[in-house]
């Protein structure tokens, strides 16, 4: 084998072994991955180390952390084991949709939207392999992470691709047995003696937004219990714990079989969040990441 053919093989292995050592956070785990003892995995690490003459790794008896070095190097090895990926891919089959496709959704919107449709997408695309991960942490697309992020609200600016999916609207709701205890509010104002839910990643002084004879305001509000996501709200709601405005995706179950009311419809300001899927585009795009996407738009527009 030609010795520049024979290196490039060795650097994509290495690569790879390099990004289980840093996504399983130990030698041992990277190890059974590749069949290798933790001792061969480190000085494997090491040749790699060797060669860039930087240190990637920070060794402890505890864990391992990436350095400076070692993230960017994470960031470029997942991108060209990425793109041999694709390449053989496509080549196998002609770019029919085949290989691991990475999802990242919000685990609300993931579990309540995404997830019930990926028995439909696989039984349409058998070879390609569904790997998603719930979670409201911010992926980095761009840096291999992912290849199809769902998320919500305004885009920042980046050269990642956007597909918008739909849009979600914002409900006030309440469980019938906590407005028989404590009253149905009649204005916003009223808000001001309810127990209301709130999200813990908003601002320091949360505010819902209204409308009264077309003029916009916003009212402070007040709660002893807050979370990181709607689904939780909406279920402390139901179970008459308080007054919550979450997203419609979220409990248009419970508001159709009745354990939510919506409340205070006539204030709403109508107020929408855009539901966008983020993926790198371009020519190069797989076929798998593409079909997803007008999959996921076709379903949930």
């Amino acid at each position: 084998m030609d010795a520049k053919v024979a290196s490039g093989a060795d650097r994509a292995r290495a690569m790879a072994l390099f990004a289980a050592v840093a996504e399983q956070g130990s030698f041992s785990a990277a190890g059974r991955l590749f069949d290798l003892s933790p001792s061969a995995v480190s000085r494997a690490i090491d040749r790699i180390e060797q060669r860039l003459g930087v240190r990637l790794l920070l060794r402890t008896t505890r864990a391992l952390s990436l350095t400076a070095e070692g993230q960017a190097y994470l960031q470029a090895a997942r991108r060209i084991l990425n793109d041999l990926d694709d390449a053989e891919q496509q080549i196998a089959d002609q770019g029919a949709p085949r290989g691991r496709l990475r999802i990242s959704a919000a685990h609300s919107h993931g579990r309540l939207s995404i997830v019930p449709l990926l028995g439909e997408f696989a039984a349409l695309y058998p070879h390609i392999l569904i790997d998603i991960a719930l979670s409201d942490a911010l992926v980095n697309i761009a840096g291999g992470q992912a290849d199809v992020a769902i998320r919500f609200g305004p885009l920042a600016d980046s050269l990642l691709t956007a597909r918008k999916l739909g849009e979600s609207r914002r409900v006030i709701v309440a469980s019938p047995a906590y407005l028989a205890r404590h009253g149905t509010p009649q204005q916003p104002e009223d808000l001001h003696h309810h127990n209301c839910l709130n999200f813990n990643f908003r601002r320091a002084e949360p505010v819902w937004p209204f409308r009264r004879d077309g003029q916009d305001f916003a009212l402070s509000v007040k709660g002893n219990i807050e979370a990181n996501n709607g689904e939780t709200l909406g279920q402390l709601a139901a179970a008459g714990v308080g007054i919550a405005r979450v997203g419609t995706f979220g409990v248009a179950g419970e508001i159709a079989d009745g354990q939510l009311v919506p409340i205070l419809e006539a204030f709403n300001p109508g107020d929408v969040e855009p539901i966008h899927a983020l993926f790198m585009g371009g020519p190069g795009t797989p076929a798998r990441v593409r079909a997803f996407v007008d999959f996921l738009a076709a379903r949930l527009h």
